[in-house]
C-alpha cells in the first residue's frame, strides 16, 4: 500500500485496473465525523462501481483513510482538509463527482457556538456546496437534516408514530434547530436545478431522529454524568415522553440507499425534492429511559423520578438562560440545560420509516438487538477511560 501525504490519497499497487472499471465518484462532508465515516464505509460494503469516495472534513484522519482503503482493492479513497466555507476548495472537491452526501455541520443545543458560526457552516456552507454542485455538474446531492427541523415546538405538542405528512407547527427555538432547517430548504429547493453541463440536479434530504451508537457523544455525557451519581443515571425526561432514536449504522444506510434511488432514473423522479425520516426498531422510550436501556448492562441505574420536580427544573433553566444572556458580553457561559432542551426531552415524538423504505428502498440493516450490543460494548470499553478522566476533575 502506498499513502501519498499530499493529497492525502491511498492506493493499492494492482488496484488501478480493479478501479478502472467503476465510473462513479462520491464526495462525504463531514466523512470523519460520527456519522460520516460509518456512511464511508457502508459505502464501500454496499455499492458496485465506485471508483472513489472523496473525504471531505475540517480535521483529516489518516488512520480512517488508511482503514477504509485497507477494506477495499477496487475503489479509490482520498482526503480533502478544508472549511466548508471555502467556495474554491469545494469546486475543487466536487469536480468529476457523481454524488454529494453532505454531512458536515455543527451541532450545539446549549447556546456554546456564535450564530454567526452555526449559519457560516449549516447554511452558507450548504449554500456554497450546491453552487459548487451546479458548476461542476453533480447531478445528485443528498442531505443529512436532523428531526429537530420538525420540533418538538415550545408547547410540547406532542407526535407518535408521525410521517412526512402530519401536519406540525414547529416554532423552532433553538439556532441549530433554523440552521439546519435553512439547509434542508436551500438543498431541497436545489433540486431540479440546470448544470453547467446542461443537466438537471437531484436533491432530497433525510431527517434522523436522536442518533446513538459507538462515538455518541451524547451517550458519554450522560455517562459521565451517572459516574458522578454513583452509577445511577439522572432522569431528565417523562417515562411517557417516548421518543425513537435510531443506531447510527441504520442512518448511514438510509444515505446510501437515498444516494442510490437518486441515481436511478425511474426513482429519481419520485425521490427528487422529498426529505425522509430516518427511524428505525429501536423501541420508543424516553430519552432517560433510553440512556438506561444502552448502560443498564454496564451495571448503571436510574433515578425512578426527577432530580427535582419539574416546574422547578423549568424555573432553574430560565435562570441559566438569563446568568448566559447576562455574562454574553464578558465571558462564554454554556448552561448545561435550557427550557427548550427540557421541553424536547420530555415530548413524546415518534416518526416511522413507511415512505423512505417505499421511496428509497431503506429498511434498516441492523436489528435492535445489534444496535444494542455493538452499543453498549462500546460503552463497556471506553467506561474505566472515563472513571480515570473524572477522577483527576
Amino acid at each position: 500500500m502506498n499513502v501519498d501525504l499530499d493529497c492525502g490519497t491511498v492506493t493499492c499497487q494492482g488496484c488501478e485496473s480493479a478501479m478502472s472499471k467503476a465510473s462513479d465518484v462520491y464526495l462525504v462532508t463531514g466523512a470523519c465525523g460520527f456519522l460520516g465515516q460509518r456512511i464511508c464505509q457502508l459505502l464501500l460494503e454496499e455499492e458496485q462501481g465506485i471508483a472513489e469516495i472523496r473525504l471531505f472534513d475540517k480535521n483529516s484522519r489518516p488512520e480512517l483513510i488508511q482503514s477504509l482503503q485497507a477494506s477495499t482493492s477496487r475503489t479509490k479513497v482520498s482526503m480533502l482538509e478544508g472549511d466548508i466555507r471555502d467556495a474554491e476548495l469545494l469546486r475543487r472537491a466536487c469536480q468529476g463527482v457523481s454524488v454529494v452526501i453532505h454531512t458536515a455541520s455543527l451541532i450545539d443545543i446549549v447556546g456554546a457556538v456564535d450564530y454567526s458560526e452555526l449559519h457560516g457552516v449549516n447554511v452558507k456552507g450548504t449554500q456554497l456546496l450546491l453552487e459548487a454542485c451546479i458548476q461542476e455538474s453533480v447531478p445528485s446531492f443528498v442531505y443529512t437534516s436532523s428531526i429537530e427541523v420538525a420540533g418538538p415546538n415550545p408547547r410540547g405538542d406532542p407526535v407518535v408514530d408521525g410521517d412526512e405528512d402530519t401536519p406540525y407547527t414547529p416554532c423552532l427555538k433553538f439556532p441549530y434547530s433554523r440552521t439546519k432547517q435553512e439547509g434542508e430548504q436551500l438543498s431541497l429547493q436545489a433540486h431540479g436545478e440546470s448544470l453547467r453541463n446542461g443537466g438537471r440536479l437531484a436533491t432530497c434530504a433525510l431527517r434522523p431522529m436522536y442518533i446513538y451508537g459507538e462515538g455518541c457523544r451524547f451517550l458519554l455525557f450522560h455517562m459521565g454524568n451517572g459516574i458522578r451519581n454513583g452509577d445511577v443515571l439522572l432522569r431528565t425526561s417523562h417515562p411517557d415522553a417516548r421518543v425513537n432514536p435510531v443506531y447510527v449504522g441504520n442512518v448511514a444506510f438510509a444515505h446510501v440507499r437515498a444516494a442510490r434511488a437518486l441515481k436511478d432514473a425511474e426513482r429519481r423522479a419520485v425521490v427528487g425534492g422529498n426529505f425522509y425520516f430516518v427511524s428505525d426498531d429501536t423501541p420508543p422510550a424516553s430519552y432517560s429511559d433510553f440512556n438506561h436501556a444502552v448502560m443498564s448492562p454496564l451495571c448503571f441505574g436510574i433515578q425512578e423520578k426527577f432530580m427535582m420536580p419539574y416546574p422547578l427544573l423549568v424555573f432553574l433553566a430560565f435562570v441559566m438562560e438569563m446568568l448566559q444572556w447576562l455574562l454574553r458580553p464578558f465571558m462564554r457561559y454554556s448552561p448545561p440545560l435550557n427550557r427548550q432542551l427540557l421541553v424536547m426531552v420530555n415530548t413524546a415524538f415518534t416518526f416511522s420509516y413507511r415512505k423512505a423504505q417505499r421511496d428509497i428502498g431503506y429498511t434498516p440493516r441492523y436489528s435492535w438487538e445489534e444496535a444494542r450490543k455493538r452499543t453498549s460494548d462500546w460503552l463497556a470499553s471506553v467506561l474505566p477511560r472515563e472513571r480515570d478522566r473524572l477522577k483527576t476533575h
